[in-house]
């Protein structure tokens, strides 16, 4: 035996056998996919219905179970990013440039999604008729919108799980936090406690991705089977092909361009964020991973701590952006109303102004009824889309959830606040809930240039 303890620390123990090798959690989520694929497939060609049913269920404790810390999250995320703004030079420039770059890549996501649109006319030739839609449970307009920002008690948001309130709420308490400064020290302290406590415990839940991926995949399969499916193919296709262009075509030109870094660092960081993204279809689920996948991709974690949480709540190019735009003409080829330049320019701007609506919860319900009370388009239209919109969902939260990590390294990057060692390191390893005791818990005070 060697007198290294190095290296006795790694020689097995007489007698133990092989060790089980360590699987990667990418392959696991692969994993679960292709199992959930086949066992689908099973449940729905051999008519076994408690196949399905169990599927069915291990995918909504997957979710509840995501969903079950979104509310405090949320809400102490949101207020912890703001009061670590304190520690930060030029903060006000920070979160001016982190909105205008949301924005920026909301627009150009939109347009997308209208070109794609308008080129492949996917209402056409489906078969559905405007009887095959109903009303949704769920509805958003203009006053619903703005009027329900603010709650009308600090109860009700938590337990109807109104994200939009919870945001405000929070907002409001940080702000008022930076304003009495070292009074407000005890509850800074208790909120960071709080939110590390919550990150922790979604940790948990977080492994369990390769299950809930299983329930969740197989459940679509065998739910909605390829006929369904194949009604949607034009409509489905888009959205897929849409938020590539985006994520794989927008995105490394912007990093290309205006970050001036590699692209292919960014996909190798940013993949664990982008992969748990897809599986779970929750932007805020996501949020533990794509906070610290972002870190990991050199933006300092004070300005992390600030962009993620809040582009999480606010930054949907998937489902706010390039679905809403795509399922707008869908709904209008489906019920034969004629949109104009005019209209088009409404969904450009409902995207931008209204992307706060998802939530970064499960699906795009709330949005895409905004979109289409907005145009005067026929909210039963939203009924032809809830069978197939699972399906959508995963490659939507995906580009959201890409979307978040982009901006923190664009903004970065522009304001000369990157760590390029860190970013040029960046890998696609799996993050836990170690990696945010790393060397830059240690750094100063992140300083922004005052000049462009």
């Amino acid at each position: 035996m060697s007198a290294n303890p190095a290296s006795a620390t790694t020689e097995k123990p007489s007698g133990s056998g092989f060790r089980i090798p360590k699987v990667p959690f990418w392959a696991q989520i692969v994993a679960g996919l292709a199992l959930g694929v086949l066992l689908g497939w099973l449940a729905r060609s051999q008519d076994v219905s408690w196949l399905k049913d169990t599927l069915g269920q291990i995918g909504d404790i997957f979710v509840q179970l995501l969903k079950l810390a979104v509310a405090p999250l949320v809400f102490f995320a949101i207020l912890v990013s703001i009061t670590n703004l304190r520690k930060v030079n030029n903060a006000a420039r920070l979160a001016t440039q982190t909105l205008i770059w949301f924005m920026i890549t909301s627009l150009i996501a939109v347009g997308i999604g209208l070109t794609i649109g308008l080129l492949t006319n996917p209402g056409a030739g489906t078969g559905l008729t405007p009887q095959d839609g109903k009303l949704p449970k769920k509805e958003g307009t203009w006053i619903d919108f703005l009027t329900g920002i603010i709650p009308t008690d600090v109860i009700t948001p938590f337990t109807e799980l109104n994200v939009l309130q919870i945001v405000f709420m929070a907002a409001v308490a940080g702000v008022a936090a930076l304003k009495l400064g070292e009074k407000a020290k005890p509850i800074l302290t208790f909120s960071e406690s709080v939110l590390e406590l919550l990150q922790k415990a979604l940790w948990w839940v977080i492994r369990l991705a390769p299950i809930g991926t299983v329930g969740l995949i197989g459940f679509a399969i065998a739910d909605y089977g390829w006929d369904l499916i194949g009604k949607y193919a034009t409509f489905t296709a888009d959205v897929y092909i849409g938020c590539a262009l985006v994520l794989f075509g927008v995105y490394p030109l912007l990093l290309a361009l205006v970050a001036k870094v590699n692209p292919i660092q960014f996909f190798k960081g940013a993949w664990p964020a982008i992969q748990l993204a897809f599986v779970s279809r929750s932007s805020v689920g996501t949020m533990p991973v794509t906070v610290k996948v972002t870190e990991r991709l050199g933006v300092p974690k004070e300005y992390t701590s600030f962009a993620v949480p809040f582009g999480a709540t606010t930054k949907m190019d998937g489902c706010a952006a390039i679905y809403p735009a795509l399922a707008a003409i869908f709904i209008a080829q489906i019920f034969d109303v004629q949109l104009g330049i005019q209209d088009y320019l409404l969904i450009a701007f409902v995207s931008v102004v209204g992307s706060a609506a998802t939530a970064g919860l499960t699906g795009a319900t709330v949005m895409l009824t905004l979109t289409l009370s907005t145009l005067g388009l026929p909210l039963e239209g939203v009924g032809l889309l809830m069978a197939i919109d699972p399906i959508l969902d995963m490659m939507r939260t995906a580009t959201n959830v890409a979307g978040q990590a982009l901006v923190p390294v664009v903004v970065a990057a522009r304001e000369k606040i990157l760590d390029h060692d860190a970013y040029n390191a960046a890998s696609a390893s799996p993050v836990d809930d170690r990696d945010d005791r790393d060397a830059r818990e240690a750094e100063q005070k992140v300083t922004v240039p005052a000049t462009a």
